[in-house]
């Protein structure tokens, strides 16, 4: 199944138990990100406004107790967009998610798009058109594709450093 990029919020209404997003990409086309992330490259403030909606829709996802998190697969050293999005990350977790990085290098196999497990039932591809930017998602529910997913996960997670102590690390080695 195919939605459009504006239906993807619905997907994390519908969800149970827990949403999980894998991201294997180290730079990102995002419209919605391009100011923010102009903001960030000149050293300028950002008043974090186009966080909005997704803060409102994480806090609603884990306050009907849904589990949302995410493993970003990352190169280092780490491309602006990672150190960005590394930045970020803080108000992702304030919202209710939890993320780990782990280091390209160290994960081994890693599937070549990102993607979303929902609830253990559903996958949710992020499509992405010649130019990385988002072109929709594509649904299945196919059960050796969920099978795989859910491994791809596991092994992923218990290799990836939470959040906060990976934001530690990198910050003490920009500082050296």
């Amino acid at each position: 199944m195919l939605l459009r990029q504006g239906d993807w919020s619905e997907l994390f209404r519908q969800c149970h138990s827990e949403a999980f997003h894998l991201e294997v990409r180290d730079d990102y086309a995002v419209p919605l990100e391009s100011e923010p992330f102009r903001r960030f490259l000149a050293n300028e403030p950002d008043d974090y406004a186009w966080f909005e909606n997704w803060d409102a829709l994480v806090r609603d996802a884990t306050g009907r107790g849904v589990r949302m998190s995410r493993v970003r697969v990352v190169t280092v050293p780490h491309t602006d967009y990672q150190r960005w999005s590394l930045a970020v990350s803080a108000h992702n977790t304030a919202a209710g998610e939890d993320i780990r990085y782990l280091p390209r290098h160290l994960a081994g196999v890693v599937p070549p798009d990102d993607w979303w497990l929902l609830d253990g039932e559903r996958v949710a591809f992020n499509l992405v058109d010649g130019n990385s930017k988002a072109a929709g998602v594509a649904i299945s529910t196919d059960p050796g594709l969920v099978e795989y997913c859910v491994g791809v996960k596991q092994r992923l997670w218990d290799l990836a450093t939470p959040y906060a102590e990976y934001a530690a690390i990198a910050r003490s080695q920009i500082k050296k």
